[in-house]
C-alpha cells in the first residue's frame, strides 16, 4: 500500500479542503446556530487510525478481538459524559443526533406508539414527528405549540395537548427556541398522563455542560444530543439516561439500529468532553449567552423583532413577518454580505418552509473565534441594516468590508498548523 500526502494522492479533494479552510477562516461570519469550530486536538482524534477498526458491541463485550485501546477510549467518553451531565448512563455510539433519537424512541416504544412533540415550525426538529421523517412515519405523533401571546411553551398548553392525546412519551428540546426549557414543568405534565419524558438537548448541550442552562436530569428519563454544536466537539450523537433504561438504550443502538461504531468519532467525543470539563469552557459558555444578548440588543436597535422578544441561550429567532422581506431573501442578502445565517420558520408562520418568515442566528462559532459583546452588538446592527435594505449594494458592500476586518482581527486556525 502506497502512502502519500493527500495533496499528491488526490489533488481535487485537497483543493476543495483548502478552499473550505479559506471559507471558514476568512470569507464569512459563521452564525448558523447549530455550527461551531473544533480545536486541533479533536481534528487529530477524528483523523486517527481508530477508523481502521471494527468494534461492534460495547467495551468489554466486543464481537471482534483487538479492541483493548478502543475500550479505553469509549469508556473515557462514557464516564466523562456521565460526569458532565449528571447522568447514570451514556451511550456514545450514535452516528448522529437523528440516529440517537431513533434509538431512544425504540428503546422504550414500539412502532405505532403515541408521542407528543413540538410543532416543527415552533422550534422542533424533523425527528420530533415530521411526516417526511422516520419519526412521523413510524410513530403516532401529536403536537403541542408555542403560546401565541407569550411566544413561549406554557404549561397550560402542553398539559392540554397531553391530556387530549394521552401519549406514551413526551419530547421536549428544540432547534430554534430562544428561551430556557422548563424541565420541571414538562415533568409535571408527563406525570399527569403517565408518560416518559425525553429531551433533545442537541442545541444547548454545551450550555448544560457548563451550568449555563438547567440540567434535564433528574426530570427527564432519556436525553439525546449531538456532540458538535454548542459543546464544540466531534460530529455525532449520544444518548444519556437513567439507570433503569440503560440496557434498552444500548440494545436499541446496537444491534437494533447500528453496526460498528465510528471509533475515531468516539475518540473526538472523548476529547470534547474533557475540554468541556475545563474552567475555560465554562467561561466560553457564559460568553455565548452574553454575546447572544448583545446580538439581540443590536438587532433591536435596528428595529427587528425577535420571537419571545429576546433570548436566554445561544440563539435568536428574528421574526420578519412585518418586514418587506422573507427569511429566504434575508438569508441570501446576508450571505452576499459575508454573514451566514439560515432562514427559519417562526411560530404561526404564513410562509412555506422553503421561504419562511424568519432567520435563526447563533453565536457559538463567533464566540469560539474570541468575539465578545462589542463585536456581537455591532454585528446585530449590521444584520439589521442588510435585512432592512436587502437591495442596497452600498450597505452590502460596507458590511462586507467590516466583516473582512472582523475575520482578520479574530483568526480561527491561521496561527496553528491545522490544514483542514
Amino acid at each position: 500500500m502506497e502512502h502519500k500526502d493527500i495533496s499528491e494522492a488526490d489533488p481535487e479533494v485537497y483543493k476543495a479542503l483548502k478552499n473550505e479552510v479559506e471559507r471558514q477562516e476568512s470569507e464569512s461570519l459563521e452564525m448558523i446556530a447549530s455550527e461551531n469550530f473544533v480545536p486541533k486536538q479533536i481534528l487529530q482524534a477524528q483523523g486517527s487510525v481508530l477508523t481502521n477498526k471494527y468494534a461492534e458491541g460495547l467495551p468489554g463485550k466486543r464481537y471482534y478481538a483487538g479492541c483493548e485501546h478502543h475500550d479505553k477510549i469509549e469508556n473515557l467518553a462514557r464516564e466523562r459524559a456521565c460526569e458532565i451531565f449528571n447522568a447514570d448512563h451514556a451511550n456514545v455510539q450514535p452516528h448522529s443526533g437523528s440516529q440517537a433519537n431513533f434509538a431512544a424512541y425504540f428503546s422504550q416504544l414500539d412502532a405505532g406508539d403515541k408521542i407528543l412533540g413540538p410543532v416543527l415550525s415552533h422550534g422542533g426538529h424533523l425527528t420530533h414527528g415530521h411526516g417526511v421523517n422516520f419519526s412521523g412515519d413510524l410513530f403516532d405523533f401529536e403536537t403541542y405549540g408555542i403560546n401565541q401571546e407569550t411566544e413561549r411553551f406554557e404549561k397550560e398548553d402542553v398539559m392540554k395537548a397531553a391530556k387530549e392525546h394521552n401519549p406514551d412519551l413526551i419530547v421536549c428540546g428544540y432547534s430554534a427556541y430562544p428561551r430556557e426549557i422548563d424541565f420541571e414543568m414538562f415533568r409535571e405534565v408527563a406525570d399527569e398522563v403517565d408518560a416518559l419524558l425525553m429531551c433533545d438537548i442537541a442545541h444547548i448541550s454545551g450550555l448544560v455542560a457548563a451550568g449555563e442552562h438547567p440540567s434535564p436530569f433528574p426530570e427527564c428519563d432519556i436525553v439525546t444530543t449531538t456532540t458538535h454544536k454548542s459543546i464544540r466537539g466531534a460530529r455525532g450523537g449520544m444518548i444519556l439516561c437513567k439507570r433503569e433504561y440503560a440496557d434498552e438504550v444500548d440494545s436499541a443502538v446496537f444491534p437494533y439500529s447500528q453496526g460498528g461504531p465510528l471509533m475515531h468519532q468516539i475518540a473526538g467525543k472523548a476529547v470534547c468532553f474533557k475540554e468541556a470539563m475545563k474552567p475555560e469552557f465554562k467561561d466560553y459558555a457564559a460568553q455565548i449567552k452574553k454575546n447572544t444578548k448583545a446580538l439581540a440588543e443590536g438587532l433591536r436597535e435596528k428595529g427587528l423583532q425577535m420571537v419571545s422578544g429576546g433570548t436566554d441561550n445561544h440563539l435568536v429567532l428574528v421574526d420578519l413577518t412585518d418586514e418587506e422581506t422573507t427569511g429566504k431573501e434575508a438569508e441570501e442578502a446576508l450571505e452576499e454580505a459575508g454573514i451566514v445565517v439560515n432562514k427559519n420558520a417562526v411560530p404561526y408562520d404564513p410562509e412555506p418552509p422553503m421561504v419562511t418568515s424568519g432567520i435563526r442566528i447563533g453565536t457559538p462559532a463567533l464566540t469560539t473565534r474570541g468575539m465578545e459583546e462589542e463585536e456581537l452588538k455591532e454585528i446585530g446592527k449590521m444584520i439589521g441594516e442588510v435585512v432592512k435594505n436587502p437591495e442596497s449594494e452600498d450597505i452590502r458592500s460596507e458590511v462586507e468590508d467590516r466583516v473582512s476586518e472582523l475575520l482578520a482581527e479574530f483568526p480561527l486556525y491561521e496561527d496553528s498548523d491545522v490544514e483542514f
